[in-house]
């Protein structure tokens, strides 16, 4: 069975609908400063996530609880890749 992924559920076509009708509201002159602040308000919500990241990464450190959990996951990825490729090297097809 084969799922298409959608954007919120919303097709295509209902997506150039949704444009339609904001171009026809706040006409084809202010779509750019529509943008724009969309933009900056996303940049700026961006910035407040990873200012309360590093906040809470910092307290947890000074804390002396151990955030090097991710680190340590990533390098056992990286070790089973590598024995994987190895395992793999002489199987694999050339195209």
């Amino acid at each position: 069975m084969i799922l298409q992924a959608t954007f919120l559920f919303i097709s295509g076509a209902e997506i150039a609908f949704i444009l339609f009708i904001v171009i026809m509201v706040f006409g084809a002159d202010k779509l750019p400063e529509i943008a724009r602040g969309l933009g900056k308000g996303m940049r700026t919500l961006k910035d407040a996530t990873n200012d309360i990241k590093h906040e809470i990464t910092k307290t947890a450190e000074k804390n002396g609880i151990d955030t090097s959990i991710t680190k340590d996951v990533k390098k056992e990825l990286d070790k089973v890749k590598d024995d994987l490729d190895d395992f793999t090297g002489s199987v694999k097809r050339k195209f």
